[in-house]
């Protein structure tokens, strides 16, 4: 009887996830030469290494480990720590994100991990090791991003980029075989340790967790490549980043234990295209360790029953990888994934290649309607700033245009440009996303009216507070949102973006010059209100600058800032207070001008974006003097800020 047992024991299989298996078939014969066929597939991308430069990663990780080492030798020196106790102080290096998983592709960053004892503060590593670092002679580009919400150091080690965190933990010392996963080790820590010991935990919680190392990778590396191909990988932008796709990969390998890669690839689209969101994803049952910390629990948290697509990652504290995803981008994902389906269903009745399912559908020919952003700033340093802060916010954007009541899906293309220069003298450093619209289907009226200019204005709005708010803002950075159709986006894009071209006239956008568009010569009236022709719409441009002219001139002139009837603000509008001394006089922050005036009929179809102080320089000089009572007090610092308005007028 106890054979039996014993027997019966080494039979049962390790149960992964939190359910069952779906199945436990083993793979087949077939389903091993697919695989085959998928790796050969996955190769000309680019995402295996080769041997040395893998070999070239190690090494330099083994010295980045001997510096930190070398370090929290010399500050428990520094700090009298018993000699007995530095010989084992330790101190070591860990490794999370795509590099752990063992999926990182060719010249893919490293994300990286100091772990010191707890008589190691924060304030040294980004202190002495960053001078320790900086004293290297393969470090380049270092710098500290000490502010942010998980604080870093980022750097270029040999040619490696490296981001590497910091975790102070509650330990006399730091053992060599210290296993992260350990719940225990996050009593009594700071936030931002835990935070930074967050990235290691759930890494390393994936691979604990799947029946199959190998498959995994394989499969993981085929899933985000069709992720980045199909614009759907951005964590930032409303998609998913890199550790919500290996867990969702991770829970269809949980699913089919004993499959190979090429069935699971097809296993992942048929598991997430019939997926019931937002039932969320888990790897495992959330575990509450007393620590009093916050974690993803929709029963408890209001704001989490609110989440569209929930991925919970398995280390505690729980938190959902996914709270960025919006209805649209929750709609295209599963759209894709669908697709994705109906691809591997051809793939594995031998009717397609798998070089298929990594064809990049061509997001420039998907819809008839774009928005383009342009984020701009004088310099490259302010240029980085400021396009890192503008990204951040895109998916307020999208959310904004969502909401409104006549667009069904806006979709952001992860990918970005360089922008067109605004002059050939001016240095200028700008970068373009663009978004792509689709428009309600309305029965019954012949034009559909749309304004845009609300969901623009509280997107930038909220981008250039938040730029005050950090003290990151410089002049001349700017914002600039148009409206675009399909066949005038090749006039902004690289020629190398769009392999598609439509016949399109010689003329079109004119250039984006005092950040104005000509978005006139369009002559596919089922998506746009008839077009005037180039020379009169030419004229309305015009028209509508001296128009903002001569109010900018009465205002210098009336040390007043009242604007005749047919100019002056929508009813409604908040009137400004009287200022009252000198420097009350600044324009204020959010309004270099009331850019209410109604556009010229010819150009409802256009997008307005003027700045009247890049306009009008030396009239916008003289104003900043006079007296303007129709312009509400500002805070110090005056910041000349564009004013988006999109109105477009669709035939049916």
């Amino acid at each position: 009887m106890p054979l039996i047992i014993r027997s019966t024991a080494q039979q049962t299989p390790k149960h992964y996830g939190i359910t069952s298996p779906i199945s436990l078939v083993l793979p087949k014969e077939l389903d091993l030469v697919l695989t085959q066929k998928l790796t050969e597939a996955l190769k000309p991308f680019g995402v295996f290494e080769e041997e040395l430069e893998l070999q070239r990663r190690i090494l330099v990780l083994g010295k980045l480990n001997t510096l930190v080492k070398e370090w929290i030798h010399e500050i428990s020196e520094s700090k009298n720590i018993p000699a007995s106790l530095i010989e084992n102080v330790g101190g070591k290096i860990f490794t999370f994100g795509s590099y752990r998983l063992g999926v990182h592709t060719k010249g893919a960053d490293i994300d990286a991990l100091c772990v010191a004892p707890r008589h190691v503060e924060r304030s040294d590593f980004f202190t002495s090791f960053y001078d320790k670092l900086k004293e290297q002679e393969e470090v380049k580009d270092l710098r500290a991003v000490e502010e942010a919400f998980v604080p870093v150091i980022k750097l270029s080690f040999d040619g490696i980029e490296i981001d590497i965190l910091f975790a102070r933990l509650a330990l006399q010392t730091i053992p060599e075989n210290l296993d992260l996963r350990d719940d225990s080790l996050l009593k009594n820590l700071d936030i931002r340790c835990i935070r930074s010991l967050n990235g290691c935990r759930v890494t390393d919680e994936i691979l604990h967790l799947v029946p199959n190392i190998e498959n995994f990778r394989l499969t993981l590396r085929a899933i985000k490549l069709w992720a980045k191909r199909h614009n759907i990988y951005s964590n930032i932008l409303g998609f998913l980043g890199g550790v919500s796709w290996a867990m969702l990969v991770a829970r269809t390998c949980q699913l089919y234990p004993n499959a190979v890669a090429s069935t699971l690839v097809h296993k992942f689209f048929l598991v997430f295209s019939k997926w019931e969101w937002p039932n969320p994803v888990l790897l495992k049952q959330p575990e509450d360790c007393n620590l009093n910390l916050p974690v993803w629990d929709p029963r408890v948290t209001p704001s989490d029953r609110y989440h569209l697509m929930p991925i919970i990652t398995p280390a505690y504290p729980q938190q959902n990888s996914t709270y960025n995803v919006s209805v649209s981008t929750r709609n295209i994902m599963v759209e894709e994934f669908k697709q994705g389906l109906a691809i591997t269903d051809e793939i594995l009745q031998n009717k397609a290649d798998w070089s298929k399912l990594f064809e990049a559908p061509n997001f420039f020919q998907k819809y008839k309607h774009y928005i383009v952003l342009l984020a701009s700033a004088p310099t490259e340093k302010q240029h980085l700033e400021w396009v890192g802060l503008v990204e951040s916010k895109i998916r307020i954007l999208v959310g904004n245009l969502e909401k409104n009541e006549f667009i069904t899906l806006a979709h952001v293309n992860p990918q970005s440009f360089p922008g067109p220069k605004e002059g050939i003298d001016k240095e200028e450093f700008s970068t373009m996303w663009v978004i792509g619209i689709d428009f309600k289907k309305m029965e019954g009226s012949e034009h559909l009216n749309v304004d845009l200019t609300f969901d623009i204005q509280s997107f930038t709005d909220t981008v250039y507070r938040q730029a005050i708010t950090s003290k990151m803002f410089e002049p001349d950075m700017k914002i600039t949102v148009m409206h675009v159709k399909r066949k005038q986006l090749h006039q902004l894009l690289p020629d190398l973006v769009i392999v598609k071209r439509r016949k399109h006239s010689t003329e079109g956008l004119r250039g984006m010059n005092d950040s104005s568009v000509d978005l006139s010569l369009d002559s596919d009236n089922s998506m746009s209100m008839p077009s005037p022709t180039s020379t009169s719409s030419s004229a309305a441009v015009k028209r509508f600058f001296i128009i903002l002219f001569l109010v900018i001139a009465q205002g210098t002139t009336d040390n007043s800032a009242s604007t005749p009837s047919s100019l002056g603000p929508p009813a409604g509008k908040r009137p400004g207070s009287t200022l009252q001394s000198e420097k009350e006089k600044k324009l204020k922050v959010e309004e270099v001008m009331p850019l209410w005036y109604p556009v010229p009929e010819e150009l409802s179809s256009q997008v307005v974006c003027c700045c009247v102080a890049d306009l009008f320089p030396s009239c916008f000089q003289k104003m900043a003097s006079a007296d303007l009572s129709d312009v509400p007090l500002l805070p110090a610092n005056p910041i000349p800020v564009l004013k988006n308005s999109i109105k477009l007028r669709l035939s049916r």
